[in-house]
């Protein structure tokens, strides 16, 4: 059996677990969505919101994309946020990142010629680990680094959510954390919890110590 047809097989399996454990939950389910929880994550396969968070569907409204970056610009971005406040009217927005993040690891590196859209994306990454270069020079090894760029890249688009008009104009505007992922032991850490202020320079501890 293929690997789609296996995912087929196994949502049959789960939807019949679900409705033996609660049999009005998918009614409940079709009536509409309240997620109190806007979640900002990375595409990366091993950072699941649900799993990691262990919610159930309904909870989260989740937006994912190559290093959990958040882009005014980008209209996928926008509508997402937009609805989630004004619609939705989320309580919470987390923003979640994760070590070991390859598109924070590329944006370390030079461009790669075969990825155009990749270093399009990443385009802001590489301009924040310019704007921390003499920091960032300073940690060993590469991983530690690469981990510190996964912290301050959290940071950076927590502090853009809160300065944006759909979020601190809103009736009532949702909090805004910074979380990050390890993926070492699946624990989650918080760079920046929506219930106090943070500064202009995030001021925590890297993950790993410079060597």
């Amino acid at each position: 059996m293929n690997l789609p047809k296996r995912m087929l097989v196994a949502n049959v399996a789960w939807a019949q677990e679900i409705a033996r454990r609660d049999p009005h939950f998918f009614d409940t389910l079709a009536q509409g969505q309240r997620p109190q929880v806007l979640w900002i994550g990375c595409s990366d396969s091993r950072v699941p919101a649900e799993s990691v968070t262990h919610c159930s569907p309904g909870d989260l409204f989740v937006h994912r994309n190559i290093a959990n970056l958040f882009d005014p610009a980008d209209d996928n971005s926008m509508s997402v946020l937009e609805y989630a406040v004004a619609v939705l009217r989320v309580k919470h927005i987390i923003v979640c990142g994760h070590y070991g993040c390859g598109g924070v690891r590329a944006s370390l590196m030079p461009p790669a010629p075969h990825l155009p859209h990749v270093n399009r994306r990443i385009r802001p990454l590489c301009d924040l680990a310019q704007a921390h270069r003499p920091e960032l020079d300073g940690i060993a090894p590469e991983q530690a680094r690469i981990d510190r760029l996964a912290e301050l890249n959290v940071i950076a688009q927590v502090q853009r959510l809160r300065g944006h008009a759909v979020v601190a104009r809103s009736e009532s505007p949702p909090l805004v954390h910074g979380w990050i992922f390890s993926l070492a032991n699946g624990q989650l850490r918080e760079l920046a919890s929506g219930y106090e202020s943070v500064s202009a320079t995030p001021n925590f501890e890297p993950a790993l110590k410079p060597a």
